[in-house]
Order: C-alpha cells, then structure tokens, then sequence
C-alpha cells in the first residue's frame, strides 16, 4: 500500500494520474510542445510531423521497465476506483471558454482526478487553465489536443475507471509474453497508437506517423529484426489482394494494370500478356501480379525488412497524404512509415558509406537495390491500449482492433478451468 500510495503522489504530480478525494496535487506539469502543436501538424512536412511527434516526449512507449510501470498504473488506477472514480459527464454538455456552464466543476473535478488539471483549480468557469487541462488530457489519450471538448474527447472522458484498468491488465499481459530482446538500439510499433519509435540507449530519438492495418485486417503483433533495406522496391501483389481487387479493376478497365506499372507473372516469372487471361469474378487467376519500382509504387521507393511468420514489413507509400489523417487504420496490415527515409538513415548509421545523401541518390536512380545493415536492429509490433512511460505519464489509446475484451475474456476462462482442475473431486455416497 506504502508503495501505491508513493506511485499515486509521483503520478500526480507529473500530470500522470490525478488527485484521489480529498487528495493534494501538486503543480500540475504544463501543456506540452506537442500540445500546442498539434493542431497544426497534419498539415506540415513529413520532417516536421516527425519533430511533433517526438515532441510529445522522448520516453518510450515499450522498454525493460514496462512491466513494473503497468502494475504500479494498475495499483494506482486501482486505489482511484475504490475511492469512486470520476464522474460521468451527461454527453449533451456544452462547454465554452470565458462562459460559465453547469458542468464546468464536472469537468474539472474529472479531470483532477486524473491528474489533467491541478486540485486548487477544481472551480470556475471554463477558462484557460480547464483549456490547458483538457489539451493534457487528450494528449495522454491520442487525441488531437484542441481544448475543445468534442465528441471523441467526450467518449474518452466517460470511459469508466475499471475500463481503463482493465486496459493497463491487458497490456501487461502482452508485455509479459513478447519476450522481446531488447538491444541498444531499437524499434517500437504500438498498433493502437499509429506511431513507430526509434529507441537508443533507452530514450526515443525518433518518432514517426504510421498507418497501420484497416479493422478488418488488422497488424499483427511481432517482432523480428531490421537486417536489410530495400531501395526502389518492387511489389508482389498478395494473392488475395489480386483476386479480390486486382481483377475487379481489370473487369472495368482493361487499362488498369499498365497504368498501374504492374506486370502479369507466369510461376517461372515470365511475363504474359494479361488480355490473355480470365479475370471473371468467378475464376482465380493463377499468376503473380508485381508492380514495378517508382514513385507510383505501393510501397513507395523504400522498403524496411523484417522476416517473419507473418510476411509483413515497414514501408513507404505513395499516398503520402494519408499521414495527415488523425485516424490512420487503413493499411492491408503492413506499417507504412511517415518520413521514412529519415528512419532508414537511422538505422543505416553503423553501416559505412550509407548517410541520407547516398539514400537520396541511390533512390534517384530508380534501380532496386538492398542494402544491408551492418548491425541488425531489433523491432516489435505491439498492442498497448494502456501503458506508463518512465516519466511517470499514463497513455490510454482506443481498442482499435477489440483485442483487449477478448484477452481478458480468454485469461478468465483459462483461470477458471485451471480452479476447476484444482478443485478435489466430490466423493458420492450411494
């Protein structure tokens, strides 16, 4: 309980957790660069998205104290459901700076309690400090930080105490399973909150806008190693994705795969000439769909590999303007990178004569080419839905992929088959 007690003090002061009733909060620490930036960053540079992002904090999303801090969360966010949790906000609430509203105190005694606003400001209207506070709070969960209290953030507010710890449950489940070999340098993928991480000696150096699988063909969690890049990449269609969109194309517009720089492939890799072959809905065409290298490649011009089970990989895209998006769940369930050739220069580092200009100019020539690292760089696809990074923040992202329900409905079934077994068997008389 001592220890609980401690983790709860030290979150609430660092804006992490917030003030349990009746509870002291210290200063509460000020809105973020990121926070101030971020309604802005979609539109800038993929340079500059990345400066915003790793703005936000230069603390990890997964690292070797992972598992600690979730159950310190959980102990913390615990403590906060047996003192009552935090109020429900009626959804039909207005709220409007400089004018006095009946929910105003709701809101700021919400968002004391999650240590999003300090408890000496817990009256008053909504002014700039409850602005400041709401900015916090949606930047813990991933929402664009606008001060506004907006649909989604009115979602986010509502979301009961013993849901968000189930979340952090969940998460440590996966954290206890990954086994992840952690190196000097590393990479992180966190599925439910669309950003990749480039970790050396345990604080973040980059940070980049991912978009990851769509709902319906989710990213898997994995982790491998980065031992090659590949320069001006080609692109083998998947087999489903040549039967099931591939063809429909070519049923309205027998143009499609030329304009598409894509080629039709024999099982020897010759080519054929595709108004030779059946693309009726019904048939499945038995060939290799493969689009050529260029900037209308799927894959962009520069593609990051990682063997695995699952055949996925980081990659660039040439629909550049999806990174924009606040909502980035739109890939077949590969990781498309924002600013990707600055992440490939950073992994490229301890491999000699290989520095963003040489990237740039082997890139220019619009030849394949892989290049091989001379360290490989371990990296990890993971589903964090909760977590707490080292300076003691708690992070909270949507179950995108409704995996967290399942986990834990799964781990009580599993539980409670194993109490069954445990159990002596009942002796009957006749």
């Amino acid at each position: 309980m001592k220890r609980t007690m401690m983790v709860l003090t030290t979150l609430m002061l660092q804006g992490g957790i917030g003030a349990a009733r009746g509870q002291a909060v210290g200063t509460v620490a000020p809105v973020s660069a990121a926070a101030k930036t971020s309604e802005v960053a979609a539109a800038l540079t993929p340079e500059a998205r990345s400066a915003a992002a790793l703005a936000q904090s230069s603390e990890a999303t997964f690292d070797p104290g992972s598992a600690r801090r979730l159950v310190e969360a959980i102990e913390a966010y615990s403590l906060i459901e047996k003192l009552g949790g935090w109020p429900q906000i009626p959804t039909d609430a207005k709220f409007a700076i400089g004018t006095a509203g009946p929910r105003d105190e709701m809101l700021r005694n919400r968002l004391v309690i999650s240590g999003d606003l300090a408890s000496s400001e817990a009256k008053g209207p909504f002014d700039a400090a409850l602005v400041a506070g709401v900015k916090r709070f949606q930047t813990r969960h991933g929402l664009l930080a606008t001060g506004n209290v907006g649909p989604r953030t009115m979602v986010a507010l509502n979301v009961p105490v013993t849901k968000r710890i189930e979340q952090l449950e969940a998460s440590l489940q996966r954290v206890g399973a990954i086994g992840f070999k952690f190196g000097p340098r590393y990479v992180v993928v966190n599925l439910p909150g669309a950003y990749a991480e480039a970790v050396e000696n345990d604080i973040v150096v980059r940070r980049y806008r991912v978009i990851v699988g769509k709902t319906d063909k989710p990213s898997p969690t994995v982790t491998s190693e980065i031992g090659t890049i590949n320069l001006n990449p080609t692109w083998t269609v998947p087999a489903s994705i040549t039967r099931n969109e591939v063809a429909a194309h070519m049923r309205k517009d027998p143009t499609y795969l030329s304009r598409m720089h894509m080629q039709v492939l024999d099982s020897k890799d010759g080519v054929l000439d595709p108004s030779g072959i059946d693309w009726s809905a019904d048939k499945t065409p038995n060939v290799t769909v493969r689009q050529e290298p260029g900037a209308w490649n799927a894959l962009g011009q520069l593609r990051i590999d990682m063997p695995n089970a699952y055949a996925v990989y980081m990659h660039d895209t040439n629909q550049k303007n999806l990174f924009s998006d606040d909502y980035r769940f739109d890939s077949h369930g590969c990781v498309r990178v924002d600013n990707v050739r600055d992440l490939a220069t950073w992994l490229l580092e301890d491999t000699p004569n290989w520095g963003r200009p040489e990237i740039d100019a082997a890139i220019a020539t619009g030849q394949r080419q892989d290049v091989r690292l001379v360290k490989k760089v371990p990296v990890a696809w993971i589903y964090l839905t909760g977590w707490m990074s080292r300076d003691n923040v708690v992070q909270f992202r949507r179950d995108i992929y409704d995996q967290d329900a399942q986990l834990l409905e799964a781990t009580a079934e599993q539980k409670a088959f194993f109490d069954r077994a445990s159990e002596p068997a009942l002796t009957r008389s006749n």
